[in-house]
């Protein structure tokens, strides 16, 4: 028996706003002839991480915009690419524009995908991402490239840029302080009165602001924040006692 006949499936998961657009999705796979198989959809947060924690799955294709919220795909697969690194991660876009392709791609997708393809297209970037490639347009992959190029505010040690007045409001400094505290975003909502969908909001905003990907990075961030605010003592000095 050849190796291509005992070939395991590619096995996926489809996250949608919508009921409609998972069935939709599932069904094209379902008809195409490559070796994919639907392990199951959901349009929430809460649903998929059941799926997921009941079944090995080689590929998540995420809307951004889940029944959660309009960016809670970013918080999800941001969430996947840290407790199921197996797991790789396609997003599905509704409109490709460059904040939102690089998002995606700080979220930790491998792939990037517009509605406005052909279902066809699903297939294919399935597979090429199962196989260890990345998928995107080319005017995508330069929206990355130009991402890339502009120095990111966390790691630029630049004094000026870190005091900053308005980088951040009042609320989302709090918010800030709460992650890097170790809180979920439950903890959060309910230590600050506010819905889960409002503090992945705050957070997709804020990791857009100072230049992070996720709650570690934002975390560092913080601890380098707070390093560069201390005193400096240059050898031989002594701070000053109480």
């Amino acid at each position: 028996m050849t190796k291509s006949a005992v070939r395991k499936p590619v096995s996926v998961l489809i996250a949608d706003a919508n009921r409609m657009g998972c069935e939709l999705m599932s069904a094209a796979l379902r008809r195409s002839r490559s070796r994919i198989t639907v392990v199951g959809y959901a349009t929430d947060t809460v649903a998929i991480r059941q799926v997921l924690k009941k079944t090995e799955v080689d590929i998540a294709v995420i809307s951004a915009h889940l029944r959660d919220g309009a960016t809670a795909g970013f918080d999800l697969a941001r969430e996947i690419r840290a407790t199921q690194p197996r797991t790789r991660v396609i997003m599905m876009l509704d409109s490709a524009n460059g904040a939102m392709v690089v998002e995606g791609f700080r979220a930790g997708a491998s792939g990037i995908l517009s509605r406005e393809e052909p279902l066809g297209v699903l297939c294919k970037c399935i597979l090429a991402v199962h196989q260890g490639g990345v998928w995107a347009k080319n005017k995508d992959l330069r929206f990355a490239l130009d991402a890339l190029a502009q120095p990111p505010l966390a790691q630029t040690g630049d004094a000026k840029l870190l005091k900053r007045p308005k980088l951040l409001t009042k609320r989302e400094e709090t918010v800030v302080h709460l992650v890097a505290e170790g809180l979920t975003n439950r903890d959060i909502s309910q230590q600050l009165k506010l819905s889960e969908n409002t503090v992945r909001n705050y957070l997709f905003r804020i990791f857009n602001k100072v230049g992070t990907s996720n709650r570690l990075e934002l975390a560092l961030y913080v601890l380098n924040r707070e390093a560069s605010a201390l005193p400096r003592y240059k050898e031989g000095d002594r701070p000053l006692a109480n």
